[in-house]
């Protein structure tokens, strides 16, 4: 005769907790496995069928049916592992995490590793593990500005919208001025990389003079209209105008979607007069000191990473045909930036910055 089987039944909440195991992506696959088989055990009396549907051994099924009847669910989790005990207590976490948020280190601005381990009295690696472990980096600072645009959900709402969902023939193109833009040259030459070895440049420089990028992005085919200016007056804005409406050729009845900043330049009595000349035109402002919503900004990134910072130019023309080259070259393949937060996002975010910020007494 075969070995009689304990018997299973289970409760409600045990079968509730027990589905939650079994099928909760952070459950570990023992203890998945195991929620599995109890479930199949408390529907099936015999352990070979379990088996087999799980498709594991019998010996299997019966050892987490006896430990189960016997223990509960206390009785499917791993026994305590032996080592040596624990130095580091929960106590000391705590005055850890508490030190480091809420207090600095006498004369700096943020703890380290040896200075935390010095004034606590536990090791450099526990340390660095409790940091690790609760995402703490007191060596990193980030920055951030909230704009104090009175109209700024109006604008953020505007811009977002033309973003992700523009008006029918509608040509929408993000427009600013990357200013100031040095012709730096080495004062001895690049030293080319080599296997094992960086590009090397010397730290000091010469400076040849500036120019200014004035660039308009199609945010639907990310092509790019470019012109370099010397100077950074209304006058140049204006030219720079001219030669977008030459650039476009667009159909008639064809709207055209400026979104700019609030630069002074943008907003003269001489480009009203511009404007209407042109009325298919429409100016669209960001907030003030809300950059980060306009997406030339994100080509101005890529061509000062990919162009500008490593080049040596010996003089500004050299410089301005530098950027030329790169702008052809980008507008043989452009591709749009994805603009994917909506205006509720965003303002949501914001809101949550703005509330440990307000409550901060500044």
């Amino acid at each position: 005769m075969a070995r009689p089987k304990p018997e299973l039944t289970l409760t409600a909440d045990e079968r509730s907790k027990l589905a939650l195991w079994a099928s909760r992506p952070k459950s570990t696959q023992r203890l998945a496995l195991r929620a599995r088989i109890v479930l199949a055990c408390a529907d099936e009396p015999s352990n070979k069928a379990v088996a087999a549907r799980l498709g594991v051994c019998g010996a299997t099924v019966g050892t987490w049916r006896a430990r189960f009847v016997a223990q509960r669910l206390d009785g499917l989790t791993d026994d305590p592992r032996p080592g040596a005990p624990r130095t580091v207590t929960d106590v000391d976490v705590e005055r850890v995490i508490t030190r480091t948020l809420e207090t600095k280190p006498p004369a700096a601005t943020h703890w380290s590793t040896r200075g935390m381990a010095q004034a606590t009295g536990l090791s450099q690696t526990a340390i660095s593990r409790i940091w690790r472990a609760f995402g703490l980096k007191p060596h990193r600072a980030d920055t951030f500005k909230l704009s104090t645009d009175p109209y700024f959900v109006e604008k953020v709402r505007d811009v977002v919208g033309l973003y992700l969902a523009p008006p029918e023939r509608a040509l929408v193109l993000a427009v600013d001025e990357k200013s100031q833009v040095q012709a730096l040259d080495r004062t001895q030459p690049i030293l080319p990389m080599t296997p094992g070895q960086a590009e090397r440049g010397t730290p000091d420089y010469v400076r040849h003079g500036t120019t200014s990028l004035f660039a308009a992005l199609d945010v639907a085919t990310g092509r790019v209209i470019g012109k370099c200016h010397r100077r950074h007056r209304h006058q140049e804005f204006l030219r720079f105008l001219d030669h977008v409406d030459a650039a476009v050729a667009t159909t008639p009845g064809t709207a055209i979607h400026l979104i700019l900043d609030n630069y002074a330049t943008h907003k003269t009595p001489a480009v009203q007069r511009w404007l209407l000349r042109h009325p298919a035109y429409h100016l669209h402002f960001i907030p003030t000191g809300s950059s980060w919503l306009n997406q030339v900004e994100r080509f101005f990134a890529a061509i000062t990473e990919k162009r500008i910072r490593r080049g040596a130019f010996q003089s500004v023309p050299a410089l301005e045909r530098a950027i030329a080259e790169y702008l052809a070259e980008h507008n043989k393949n452009p591709k749009p930036f994805a603009w994917v937060a909506d205006a509720d996002s965003i303002l949501d975010r914001i809101k949550r910055v703005c509330k440990p910020t307000s409550d901060s007494g500044h």
